[in-house]
């Protein structure tokens, strides 16, 4: 994401550098105020962010505390914008915008062999290899990756002698180009005489699609159906991650698309149904088989998918992003390595300087003891003859002085070379202190490695032993879960047991009281036998008495129960009552 929105920044800089200045070349703050408003509108519309001009608003207010003044328009962008980018969105059509706010203020007007599609293409190459500073130039290696790509594009011959001149020329001059220099360049046809429009046109394009649409191949091929099996013509667009197949070149009809991952392969066909330079291409769901025109474009597009897939195994990007993004490396290393060499050279320079100051200073010494020795060969010569042999004694130490000097003047040279000599082994030895400074980054990379799996393996030994613990803890909790079972079994039962000896006493109880009613229901038959003995004598005595004839004579027109001594004195409703008593009488004793 965060090279996303580098890309994104540069583009947005164009166009956002070409608002219009006051005259003192800075935007005023009503300015920058209406500018950002359209300028935001513009983003939010082709980025597919949602706008919120009451931000806007607030962002710029007009009061002294207001961010106007000491953050300006790039806090709002990155905050309100940028930060809400999810991918989702055209990058030619963001492109195409902000270069329509910027190409009509910066665009050269001098004839040129670029119509302004094909500039848009140029400046949209240059956001994508211009360094990542401000402001934003393209520097001499970029440029000759560039005019290289283009030259073999139109199948021209690369002058690199050429090149070498006009970069010597602009290393004099500036460090890099900006987008409008490098269209003037291009258009210019400097670097690609004999050539017509109409080529440097098909060349840019060429380089647009293969650098900012990420098309790794494109070209008509045959493809067999997968329902009607039948083989058609389709221009295949090998990118990144898919291959896309269109009706035609123009890209305006896509039929289907291919996705690629590191479980895809390809292989080649035998020749079969007439159709030759046949390959497969295998995915997950489905295979396709494709018929190329030649064995060479065959051979070049299975190549092709094959390096594609391997990127997708090991997660690398396309192919000109990583040449990029190592040519960016080696340039910073480069200019490490430079900034180091110069600081020791600066370092040499000041210890020669000093050097140079210490042979001055011997020689001044020098000339100074020759002028001393000639003024007093001076005074010896006008000096009587008696001093001659002192004078000549004199001269002599004079001469010895001399040597002296230069002696000390041999050694000091002597010392100079060994200093010299002394640089080159510190040099020596600091290119052997980086080889072991890179020695020790790798060891302690190494011992990071397994310091992280030596981690990694005490928290699963820690997750093990916690899981361990979680069984242990249940299984004690499902024993005593068991006990307190056991335990309310024991308990039912005993309750059950109190209560059968309740039962059983209750049983007893029951069956002492049921022989109690027995032989109360003895004793009630005896009386009752003896009663009806007693009551067939009285009748016996009655009929004897009164006789067994009896007149008959008119009764109730109700009917009367009759009995064995005539009709009865009550009705059969109290009879009913008195066999219900009865036989309540005789379940109580039973």
């Amino acid at each position: 994401m965060v090279g996303l929105k580098e890309e994104l920044l540069k583009s947005i800089w164009h166009a956002f550098t070409a608002l219009d200045l006051d005259r003192s070349g800075k935007v005023s703050k009503s300015q920058l105020k209406a500018s950002g408003a359209v300028l935001s509108h513009n983003l939010c519309t082709v980025l597919n962010v949602p706008h919120d001009p009451v931000a806007l608003e607030e962002h710029f207010r007009d009061d002294d505390e207001g961010p106007v003044s000491n953050q300006g328009y790039m806090p709002y962008l990155n905050k309100f914008i940028l930060e809400k980018v999810q991918g989702n969105f055209d990058k030619v059509e963001f492109n195409r915008m902000c270069w329509t706010l910027c190409a009509k203020k910066n665009l050269p007007k001098s004839p040129s062999l670029l119509s302004d599609e094909d500039a848009f293409k140029v400046w949209v190459i240059f956001n994508f290899l211009s360094e990542d500073k401000y402001p934003l130039i393209i520097v001499p290696e970029e440029i000759e990756y560039l005019l290289k790509k283009l030259t073999e594009a139109m199948g021209a011959g690369w002058q690199q002698e050429q090149f070498d001149h006009y970069k010597i020329a602009l290393n004099t001059r500036r460090e890099g180009l900006s987008a409008w220099e490098l269209i003037h360049l291009i258009g210019s046809g400097q670097f690609s005489k004999g050539m017509d429009q109409q080529t440097v046109s098909m060349a840019v394009n060429e380089v647009f699609n293969e650098l900012i649409l990420d098309v790794l191949k494109q070209g008509y091929m045959l493809k067999k159906g997968h329902k009607r099996k039948n083989w058609t013509e389709r221009w295949f667009v090998l990118k990144p991650n898919i291959i896309s197949y269109y009706v035609s070149e123009d890209l305006k009809d896509k039929k289907g698309d291919i996705i690629l991952d590191g479980n895809c392969c390809v292989e080649a066909l035998p020749d079969k149904d007439g159709k030759k330079c046949l390959f497969l291409i295998k995915c997950l769901d489905k295979s396709f088989e494709i018929s190329a025109s030649d064995k060479k474009k065959k051979q070049e597009w299975i190549q092709a998918i094959q390096t594609t897939v391997s990127l997708l195994r090991a997660g690398s990007p396309p192919p000109h992003k990583e040449a990029r993004q190592k040519r960016k490396e080696l340039r910073q290393k480069l200019l490490a390595e430079q900034e180091e060499m110069e600081r020791q050279m600066k370092e040499l320079q000041m210890a020669n300087e000093d050097k140079q100051k210490e042979l001055e200073t011997v020689r001044k010494q020098l000339e100074a003891a020759a002028a001393r020795a000639a003024e007093e060969e001076k005074k010896r010569l006008q000096t009587q003859v008696e001093l001659q042999d002192r004078f000549s004694l004199e001269l002599e130490r004079e001469k010895m002085v001399r040597q002296k000097m230069e002696e000390q003047v041999a050694q000091k040279s002597s010392e100079l070379e060994q200093y010299l000599q002394r640089v080159c082994e510190l040099e020596e030895m600091y290119k052997q202190l980086q080889e072991a400074l890179e020695d020790e980054k790798q060891a302690r990379q190494d011992e990071e490695t397994v310091r992280k799996l030596q981690a990694r393996l005490l928290e699963e030994e820690s997750a093990k032993r916690a899981e361990l613990e979680k069984w242990h803890l249940e299984q004690q909790q499902t024993i005593q879960m068991t006990e307190a079972e056991k335990q309310e079994l024991e308990n039912q039962r005993m309750i059950k047991e109190q209560a059968l000896q309740v039962a059983m006493q209750q049983l007893e109880q029951l069956e002492l009281e049921r022989k109690e009613a027995l032989e109360q229901y003895e004793e009630v038959k005896k009386k009752l036998e003896m009663a009806a003995s007693n009551t067939k004598s009285w009748k016996d005595k009655v009929a004897h008495h009164e006789g067994l004839i009896r007149l008959i004579e008119p009764g109730s027109k109700n009917p009367h129960l009759i009995t064995n001594w005539g009709p009865a004195a009550f009705t059969e409703a109290e009879l009913e009552q008195r066999q219900k008593s009865w036989k309540g009488k005789k379940a109580a004793s039973e």
